[in-house]
């Protein structure tokens, strides 16, 4: 999302993007421990649910990207903002699988208040996502000089979708 982000806005306009992803992320990680998770992993058919849904839904998103066709103007091009970006965290199931993970490899009982674990682990989250994640959005605004061509942008976009969809293979 963020290397499309870059590559059809730029880094400044791709910038709501990026802060929408690390914190929509760093929220989850605030709340998966408080119980969120486990009710997610003690359900089957919501966690079935969340996983065919959440697949679906990245493979929709892998077509349309892979699919895209003519860029356009500067002026018409606006990417993922704040807070479909953020959103767009509480459904993808591979958001689910890292907050869960990690809620179970780094809070523990013995560790203080849950609240402040939380905070902590959502915090460090936000504050590595977003200098790890503007790579992507600084490499997406690099090769946007490289796609004017339409054969570029169309291997591009086939790439970028293809990615998108082995990626599901680690969901399901």
């Amino acid at each position: 999302m963020l290397t499309a982000a870059g590559a059809n806005a730029g880094v400044l306009k791709g910038l709501p993007c990026l802060v929408g992803v690390a914190t929509g992320m760093g929220l989850m990680m605030f709340l998966v421990p408080f119980g969120l998770g486990s009710l997610v992993l003690k359900t089957p058919l919501l966690l079935k649910v969340l996983h065919w849904g959440g697949a679906a839904f990245l493979l929709w998103l892998s077509w349309k990207i892979a699919t895209s066709g003519r860029r356009e103007s500067a002026a018409e091009r606006d990417p993922v903002g704040y807070v479909g970006a953020a959103v767009f965290q509480w459904i993808n199931p591979k958001s689910w699988l890292v907050s869960t993970s990690a809620a179970g490899t780094f809070l523990s009982a013995e560790g203080g208040s849950p609240i402040v674990q939380s905070a902590a682990l959502s915090g460090l989250f936000i504050a590595a996502a977003l200098p790890s994640c503007f790579l992507w959005l600084a490499f997406g605004a690099t090769v946007q000089r490289f796609l004017h061509n339409p054969r570029r942008l169309r291997v591009f976009n086939v790439g970028l979708g293809a990615l998108l969809a082995v990626s599901i293979v680690l969901i399901v």
